[in-house]
């Protein structure tokens, strides 16, 4: 049996191994090349006009019946712009539900709450997904723990969310959203009025080189990688858990990004040369910068926690506690997923949040059983389900505003932060317990959550 010992941060080996490599942690944080990396390639696809047009397609050209699945599913997909998601999925569809004569704010709710409440959910991979990689990475690394990271590894489960998710959404706002609206006086069905939100036919176009060349992408990939003797190939000609393909999959995402960018951008006009290309790269980056900045605090705090062995103790005298409790197994899943999302009432960044509770998270729920990507996804699912209602969100301000530009009827219903609140209230509830029962199927099918990512160690 070896002892752990909790070792002083102002002894000299700790303060050797620190002020001897400062430069050295900072520069050896996994997480910042791939965030770097990622951020430029979907900054790109942003900045020229490429995804949000993707997103507008998608729900513009819906059948009335399904506008409001497109809704919640472009919804919770848009975290691929980022907050920007946020903005233009409610008002696009408040434009459009405008349009077909019915009440937007039933537009405005569906989007707000399905691209707040599904933040992390997907079917594409993002640079949250990449950045949560990079941080868990680091703990297993600092921890000893031999398991296969990569931001692939929870994409099964949050592709399963997105369909979930997706359904509670519309269930929620027939339900619940729509009478809700009725009792408060509200109509449901206003004159019509023309849609303002377009496609021009030269996005259209856009979209649809870029669409050949994520097509070129994709075939090359398959091409290196489904022949038994491909290169991206592990030596014993599998893919799963480890293989080349898997550890170059930051380098397959960014092209992935890249060059549906670039043919969309130089289609509609958005990029006109080779200079284009960096500057909106760079501009990516600024917008950015304070994750770059928060990465050398992390870098800093995550190196000086395991070298005072705490987090190998905390995570032994946690995993007693819970074994005591008798609370190991789908128990333990839930715990991890009520305090984040009560912690995410308070603290608004989800890669903030893993930064301070992976240290804990990860050594305490691996020691009885549970794998780092599982723990992730427990995290994940709390840290989305109560974005809705977060009261010091800054997507809460736009929330507000738009309730404010669509009010059908302002002589009836004022506007306010409880307004926001009372009407995404359901959405946080059901998305919790959706969140919850997918967690159960995982856990009690044994289901890999993501490519060479089970459930257990």
């Amino acid at each position: 049996m070896k002892t752990v010992a909790v070792k002083s941060l102002l002894s000299l080996e700790i303060l050797n191994k620190y002020f001897g490599n400062f430069a050295g942690v900072y520069g050896g944080f996994y997480p910042i090349g791939i965030v770097l990396i990622m951020m430029m390639a979907i900054g790109l696809a942003e900045k020229s006009g490429f995804i949000t047009a993707a997103m507008r397609k998608m729900i513009l050209g819906a059948p009335v019946q399904w506008i409001i699945a497109i809704v919640a599913f472009v919804g919770i997909n848009a975290n691929l712009a980022s907050d920007a998601g946020v903005v233009f999925t409610p008002l696009v569809a408040a434009a459009m539900l405008k349009s077909i004569g019915m009440n937007p704010w039933i537009g405005i709710i569906a989007g707000y709450a399905a691209a707040n409440g599904g933040y992390t959910a997907n079917f594409f991979i993002a640079g949250t997904d990449a950045l949560l990689a990079g941080i868990t990475e680091s703990i297993c690394i600092g921890n000893n723990i031999n398991y296969p990271i990569s931001p692939l590894m929870n994409w099964y489960f949050l592709s399963a969310a997105v369909v979930v998710l997706t359904a509670v959404t519309v269930l929620v706002t027939k339900y619940c959203t729509v009478p809700h609206i009725a009792a408060d006086g509200l109509p449901i069905d206003i004159p019509r009025k023309e849609c303002g939100e377009t496609i021009s036919p030269l996005q259209v176009k856009g979209l649809r080189y870029a669409g050949l060349a994520l097509l070129f992408w994709l075939a090359v990939i398959l091409l290196l990688t489904l022949p038994a003797d491909a290169i991206l190939r592990a030596d014993n000609g599998a893919l799963l858990p480890r293989s080349p393909f898997l550890s170059g999959i930051i380098f397959t995402l960014f092209m992935a990004f890249l060059l549906p960018g670039i043919a969309y951008g130089r289609t509609v006009g958005t990029i006109t040369n080779s200079k284009d290309v960096p500057a909106m790269m760079g501009t990516a980056l600024k917008q950015n910068i304070m994750l770059i900045v928060i990465a050398l605090t992390a870098s800093i705090f995550i190196k000086l926690f395991n070298l005072s062995n705490l987090p190998t103790i905390v995570g032994f005298k946690g995993a007693e506690l819970i074994n005591q409790a008798n609370l190991t197994g789908y128990p333990t899943l839930v715990i991890i997923v009520c305090l984040t999302a009560f912690f995410n009432l308070f603290i608004g960044s989800a890669n903030a949040k893993w930064l301070m509770l992976a240290p804990i998270y990860i050594p305490m729920f691996t020691a009885v059983g549970f794998s780092p990507a599982m723990v992730t996804a427990a995290y994940r699912c709390g840290d989305s389900c109560t974005n809705p209602i977060a009261p010091l969100s800054t997507m809460l301000v736009v929330a507000i505003a738009l309730f404010e530009r669509f009010n059908v009827a302002p002589d009836k219903k004022e506007v306010g932060i409880g307004t926001v609140v009372a009407y995404s209230l359901p959405y946080t509830i059901f998305f919790f317990f959706a969140f919850l029962a997918m967690l159960a199927c995982f856990y009690f099918f044994n289901i890999p959550l993501g490519p060479g990512a089970g459930v257990f160690m």
